[in-house]
């Protein structure tokens, strides 16, 4: 197979399947495979992007990854008010913890520097059993 710049659908699964053939030989060309490789890789960067994540997100996945609890964030955003209002999104990392979270959980400073995003909207049928549970209360026998 001659390679080439994947440019459709058909190419793509062509190649995956070339590599993965070559992947199964018991010495495969090298250098054939690596070429194949950045094909495939190019292919994908290009048609299947990966947004970065959020910084709370990225702050949670690495909480997680080492371990850690919320309260261990202490030594990095200075106290337990800041921690929380962080995590719950309702004050912006300063450049002060992007520096520190940066430094001592090495989260890349791009993606602590993103704007985070808001909390996700409640959906109408949340708002209404909310609305419903408040009324219920209200009720009197």
């Amino acid at each position: 197979m001659k390679p080439k710049v994947l440019k459709t659908d058909r190419e793509y699964k062509t190649a995956l399947a070339y590599v993965e053939g070559l992947m199964n030989q018991t010495s495969p060309d090298e250098a054939e495979l690596e070429l194949w490789s950045l094909l495939v890789e190019n292919y994908e960067e290009s048609h299947f992007p990966i947004e970065a994540p959020d910084p709370i997100q990225a702050i949670h996945f690495r909480l997680e990854q080492a371990g850690l609890q919320t309260a261990d964030l202490l030594p990095y955003l200075q106290s337990k008010s800041k921690i929380s209002e962080v995590m719950n999104r309702k004050r912006p990392l300063s450049l002060t913890m992007i520096r520190s979270l940066h430094q001592g959980l090495k989260i890349p400073a791009s993606i602590l520097v993103q704007e985070t995003t808001s909390r996700p909207q409640r959906t109408r049928a949340a708002k209404t059993r909310t609305q419903v549970k408040r009324s219920s209360r209200h009720v009197t026998a």
